[in-house]
C-alpha cells in the first residue's frame, strides 16, 4: 500500500470560487482570528478522502484521473499527488484515508454496497467499516443493455431529425466541449429530443457507464421523492413539519414549528443560514458532507432567524430537513433505504445511480448522489413526461407544476428558483424558452428540459476554479439546431 508523509503543513481552500471564505487562517488577521481553522482542515481531508474513494471505486476510475480531474478544483492545495502524498488507499478494504499528523486528523471513507462511499468520523478506523450502512437490495437479472432505450441502453440513439440543423448541433457540441477557460471541463453532453438521444458525446476517459457526483442536481432527485409522499398523502406542503428540533425548547411552543415542507423546498424557512453566508466548508453541511457528522442532527440545530416563506437563501440544511421529514414517513430503516430505488430508479431504469448516505444511514439527497449522464437523461424524461413512464403514472402533474413555479421569496432575484429545480431567471427569457427548467449541481451538473421543444440536455463537468459554464448558454447553442 502507497503511504506517503509530505513534509510542512498543506493549508488549502475547498473550491476557487470560495476562497476569500474558506481559506485556512492560523494568525490574527484583518476580519480577526479564524476560530474555525480546525474545522476547515478537517474538511479538507475529509474532500480529498470521500472524492478520492468514490473517484477509485465508485467510478472506477484510477488514481492520475481523480487527481487530474476529481480533485482539480482544489488546485495546488491538494495533499500529494497520483505518485504520492499523505493519503492511504486500501484497494481490500475499498477505502482512503487522508489526512494525519501535521495535516490534521485522518480521514477515513469506504465504499459500501448499493450506496457508494461513505465518509467516516475521525476517531473511525478500518475496523469500523462493517458498521456502516449498505444496500443489500438485488438489482434485476436482466441485463439493460439488452433492454430497448429508455428503460436499457439498446437503440438508444438516432440520426439528427431532418428537421433539425445537424450541423448547428455539432457546432453546439463543440461550443460545449472547447472552453475557452480551461478551468470549465465538459465530461459528457446528451441531447435528447422527442425521446431519442440524438447527441451523445464524452471526453477522453469516460463513456456512458461512468459516474460522478451529481453534487446539487441530487437535490431534483430528493423532491421527485417527497414529491411522491406528498401525492400518496403521506406528507402534506403545508403542514406543520411535526420536526423534532435540536435543542428542545422548554416551556413553550418552539417558533420553528411555523416552518413548512414548501418553505424547505423553497429554500426559504428563515433558518440561520450556513452555505449561503460562506461557512459551508467550516461548519454546518460541511462536517457532515466531509467530516461524519450526522446529516440531521445538524440541520436540526440551527434558530429561526426569519418569518419562514420571506427571504431565499440556497442552504444544504433545508433540503437534508425535508429528506429527515420524507424519512420520518416511512416504517423502517430498510424501507427508507430501499424507497428510491423500488419508486424511482429501478421504474425507470437508472440502474447505474447510487444514492449515498452519511454514516447514521441518512441519504446526503443535498449532493451525494453518483450517476451517468444516460441515467440522467432517464430522469429528465420523466419530467418532460409529466411524470408519466410506460402509461404508468409516478408523479404528479400536480408536483412538477409546483416544482416549476417560482419561489416567491426569488422574486428579487429573477423568480430563478422554484422547488429544488432552477428556472429561467426573468433577464434570460427573451432569449430562451420561459418555460425551461432545469437541476444544477456544482462543477457543472445540468439537466435541462425544455418542455416547448421536446427536448432534454445533459451536461456533466469537473469544472474548477471560477467555473462559470451557464446552462442557459448552452440551450441558447442547442436551439439553434431547432427550426424558428
Amino acid at each position: 500500500m502507497l503511504k506517503v508523509r509530505l513534509t510542512g503543513v498543506m493549508l488549502l481552500t475547498l473550491s476557487a470560487t470560495l476562497v476569500s471564505s474558506i481559506s485556512v487562517t492560523t494568525h490574527a488577521a484583518e476580519e480577526g482570528y479564524d476560530y474555525f481553522s480546525a474545522n476547515r482542515q478537517l474538511i479538507r481531508n475529509g474532500v480529498q478522502s470521500l472524492l478520492t474513494c468514490n473517484g477509485l471505486f465508485t467510478s472506477r476510475r484510477t488514481l492520475e484521473q481523480v487527481f487530474d480531474q476529481e480533485l482539480a478544483y482544489l488546485g495546488d492545495r491538494t495533499l500529494g499527488d497520483a505518485n504520492g502524498g499523505p493519503y492511504t488507499v486500501h484497494p481490500r478494504e475499498q477505502a482512503v484515508s487522508v489526512g494525519g499528523g501535521e495535516n490534521g486528523p485522518a480521514i477515513l471513507s469506504a465504499f459500501r454496497k448499493g450506496i457508494g462511499c461513505v465518509v467516516m468520523a475521525p476517531d473511525m478506523s478500518l475496523e469500523d467499516i462493517s458498521s456502516l450502512p449498505k444496500l443489500e437490495m438485488p438489482y434485476s437479472k436482466t441485463d439493460p443493455r439488452s433492454l430497448d432505450w429508455p428503460n436499457g441502453d439498446a437503440n438508444a440513439t438516432q440520426p439528427v431529425p431532418t428537421t433539425l440543423n445537424a450541423e448547428a448541433l455539432t457546432q453546439a457540441s463543440d461550443w460545449a466541449f472547447n472552453r475557452e477557460s480551461e478551468e470549465q471541463d465538459t465530461l459528457s453532453l446528451l441531447v435528447i429530443h422527442e425521446g431519442k438521444i440524438i447527441h451523445e458525446r464524452y471526453a477522453d476517459g469516460v463513456d456512458q457507464t461512468t459516474r460522478t457526483r451529481t453534487w446539487s442536481t441530487a437535490k431534483s432527485i430528493a423532491a421527485t421523492l417527497i414529491g411522491m409522499r406528498v401525492d400518496s398523502g403521506k406528507m402534506a406542503l403545508d403542514a406543520p413539519l411535526k420536526m423534532d428540533w435540536s435543542p428542545t425548547l422548554p416551556g413553550g411552543e418552539d417558533p420553528r414549528n411555523a416552518i413548512t415542507l414548501r418553505h424547505l423546498l423553497n429554500m426559504s424557512s428563515g433558518l440561520y443560514p450556513i452555505d449561503s453566508f460562506n461557512m459551508e466548508y467550516a461548519t454546518g453541511s460541511g462536517l457532515s458532507y466531509w467530516a461524519g457528522a450526522s446529516s440531521v442532527d445538524g440541520a436540526r440545530n440551527r434558530g429561526l432567524v426569519r418569518k419562514p416563506g420571506t427571504s431565499w437563501d440556497y442552504e444544504n440544511y433545508d433540503t437534508l430537513l425535508a429528506v429527515k421529514a420524507f424519512k420520518d414517513t416511512l416504517a423502517s430503516a430498510t424501507a427508507y433505504l430501499e424507497f428510491p430505488r423500488k419508486r424511482l430508479l429501478d421504474r425507470i431504469g437508472m440502474h447505474n445511480t447510487l444514492l449515498s448516505t452519511d454514516r447514521f444511514g441518512d441519504f446526503i439527497l443535498s449532493s451525494q448522489v453518483y450517476t451517468n449522464a444516460r441515467d440522467l437523461g432517464r430522469f429528465g424524461l420523466l419530467y418532460l413526461n409529466n411524470g408519466v413512464w410506460d402509461g404508468e403514472r409516478l408523479i404528479s402533474e400536480k408536483w412538477i407544476e409546483f416544482s416549476r413555479t417560482p419561489a416567491p421569496a426569488s422574486a428579487p432575484r429573477g423568480n430563478d428558483y422554484g422547488a429544488q429545480w432552477w428556472l429561467v431567471p426573468d433577464k434570460r427569457k427573451n432569449e430562451v424558452p420561459a418555460d425551461a427548467y432545469s437541476t444544477a449541481g456544482n462543477r457543472g451538473q445540468y439537466v435541462i428540459i425544455d418542455p416547448s421543444h421536446d427536448l432534454i440536455i445533459v451536461r456533466r463537468g469537473l469544472d474548477y476554479g471560477k467555473q462559470g459554464f451557464n446552462r442557459w448558454d448552452l440551450l441558447r447553442e442547442v436551439l439553434k439546431a431547432f427550426p424558428d
